[in-house]
């Protein structure tokens, strides 16, 4: 089995490596190959990988190019984690909407539009040249905004799924919560990507007896801690909802904190930095502790995990995937994509059935993923007009004076990326 990784030099590599390695028995990977632009990188993780590997015992051999289309050819899937721009280009996604007042982040309100606008042309066109020299590789984004750019992938006729790791992050907390095995926890998991609740945490299977009631009665304050959300809101919501929901239910809070301390940018630009030199160094064979730091945290199991089940690797399997709606979420179009459980095996995923959701979350629900296909549409065409209206149908924005000053700052710290702007 061939797998091709699109953004091998990313420092996140090693998470993923690592996951190879001790899940070999679940994904027997044959050869990987790391594919990224920027060589002197490529080969410090490269060598890495190569030490895990051999820590481990496993038999996979690991090549590097900064050829795409030799290194994809003949995959039998392609994980895509690339970063248009870089850090560089994050630091102004998380800077530049704090001037209008709004939330600076790379994933979601106007920083997130300006990674959608960079990336899904990139992605597209990788996606094509994959299609061209590996016609039947599985293509696994991992690449933010999850949700937007799967939905390019997939309205271009690609075979695609979206990856994100807040599922498998909240799992592995409330199985350590519950005191049970996190293979014993299936959540209830309803959404788009980085807006999703858990309306439910089953024991057991996705029949399994509901036990959310007794994790936020029991453990509450834990889990709204790590939110940073008051046990307040979640005792009214009756629902764990990610992490990237306190951009919208403290909004102000969050960008009064935001303009008080240095980005997160800043932060992983200074991390990635001192990761390199731990890289570098030829007695390192196993990822470092400040990884885990660095985000992206399970990654790699949920990698391995999708893959196996789209290569049929140990049949189907349920898990949380980014997927067409397809009727499952009846208050959205079929072709907007989702963030739910889903039955996967080799012919892809297929959504589990979701119980009427809530008017609270499928209003949001609703009103995001209008936004994702406006700003889908201004990924594919450009335009000054179609970001200004994506920006306005956001919720994190939603005011005309927002949106065009967002607009234009937008297009100002971005123009080396957008032909058209």
């Amino acid at each position: 089995m061939k797998l091709a990784v699109v953004g091998g030099g990313s420092t996140y590599t090693p998470e993923l490596i690592d996951g190879f390695a001790r899940m070999r028995d679940t994904l027997p990977v044959a050869e990987l190959v790391l594919i990224d632009p920027a060589a002197e990188r490529l080969e410090l993780i490269g060598g890495l990988a190569r030490r895990i590997l051999a820590r481990q015992g496993h038999p996979g051999t690991v090549t590097t190019t900064s050829d795409l289309d030799a290194g994809v050819a003949g995959a039998d899937a392609v994980l895509l984690q690339l970063r248009v721009g870089g850090q560089a280009a994050r630091l102004q996604d998380e800077t530049w909407p704090l001037e209008c007042g709004c939330v600076g982040q790379e994933t979601t309100g106007a920083g997130g539009l300006a990674k959608a606008l960079r990336t899904v042309p990139v992605v597209l066109d990788i996606a094509e040249r994959v299609r061209r020299s590996a016609p039947d590789a599985w293509i696994i984004d991992f690449t933010n905004p999850v949700g937007i750019v799967t939905r390019a992938l997939l309205g271009a006729g690609h075979k695609a799924v979206g990856l994100c790791n807040v599922a498998i992050g909240l799992q592995r907390k409330f199985a350590a919560l519950l005191d049970v095995a996190p293979a014993e926890v299936h959540l209830d998991h309803v959404g788009l990507n980085h807006l999703t609740w858990e309306t439910g945490v089953r024991l057991g299977g996705p029949d399994g007896t509901d036990v959310l009631p007794r994790l936020l009665a029991g453990h509450g304050d834990a889990v709204a801690a790590d939110l940073r959300l008051p046990r307040a809101l979640l005792n009214r919501l009756g629902v764990v909802p990610s992490y990237y929901l306190r951009y919208f239910y403290a909004h102000d809070e969050v960008v009064r904190e935001l303009g008080e301390k240095p980005s997160r940018a800043a932060e992983v630009a200074a991390m990635e930095k001192e990761l390199l030199a731990l890289y570098g160094d030829p007695a390192l064979d196993e990822k470092p502790a400040l990884l885990a730091k660095r985000g992206g945290a399970f990654y790699s199991e949920a990698a391995v995990d999708l893959a196996a089940a789209l290569l049929g690797g140990g049949g189907p399997s349920v898990q949380v995937v980014n997927t067409r709606n397809d009727g499952t979420l009846p208050f959205l179009p079929d072709d907007a994509v989702i963030e739910v459980q889903a039955r996967v095996d080799g012919s892809g995923p297929v959504p589990l059935p979701v119980p009427r959701l809530d008017p609270l979350f499928a209003g949001l629900t609703a009103h995001v993923s209008a936004y994702e296909d406006l700003a889908l549409d201004a990924a594919l065409r450009g335009g000054r007009e179609r970001v200004s209206k994506a920006l306005l149908a956001h919720p994190l924005v939603g005011q005309y004076d927002l949106a065009e000053g967002l607009t234009d700052r937008l297009l100002a710290h971005n123009k080396e990326h957008l032909p058209w702007a």
